[in-house]
């Protein structure tokens, strides 16, 4: 179902649970016994607020900001976390930037949650990330990301370097919507 900008769905289109006008933040759970700060497991039902896709899909590449009442957005990528940070009063009006008290990514290698400012991270692979296109995979140690970066291509790059522009960049594994004729 498309809904033109500027538009609302409407009550009982049957969308159901597959379409998401805007993702919320997530709530701190005190009983969870996880510190407010401290990242978090994606629940099942969390969304990106960049996409609108389900984060715990893509375990492997999730993303998640913690504010500072101890809230999070999750995302399903890297990039989503970086597109989200560029413009969030596009994604949220809850939140802004001083908010904001971590961030993290998850390490493509071992699956554990990092900082996502001490993340390494490779621009321009060839792996397909959750919405089947070029994406950037973070990584704890810059050895990791240059094995990486040497079996799937790509540059090595730390957060200060990820902007817009660079994401922009065309991706050798993008090949979003080219079908076969």
């Amino acid at each position: 179902m498309f809904v033109p900008p500027g538009t609302y769905s409407t009550a009982g289109s049957g969308t159901g649970d597959d379409y998401c006008i805007v993702a919320p933040a997530i709530p701190h759970d005190p009983a969870s016994g996880i510190p407010p700060l401290a990242p978090k497991p994606v629940p099942r039902d969390a969304r990106c607020p960049v996409c609108g896709m389900y984060p715990a899909r893509f375990e492997r590449w999730a993303a998640q900001i913690i504010y500072t009442d101890g809230a999070s957005h999750f995302f399903d990528s890297p990039v989503n976390l970086h597109v989200f940070l560029a413009d969030m009063s596009r994604y949220t009006t809850a939140y802004t930037e001083a908010d904001i008290r971590a961030s993290y990514v998850t390490d493509l290698s071992s699956g554990s949650w990092l900082q996502a400012s001490a993340a390494w991270y490779v621009l321009g692979s060839n792996a397909l990330g959750p919405m089947r296109d070029g994406n950037l995979p973070a990584f704890a140690t810059r050895e990791s990301a240059l094995a990486f970066a040497q079996e799937q291509g790509g540059k090595v790059i730390v957060a200060d370097d990820v902007t817009l522009d660079s994401l922009r960049t065309p991706i050798p594994s993008a090949r979003h919507h080219q079908h076969p004729r």
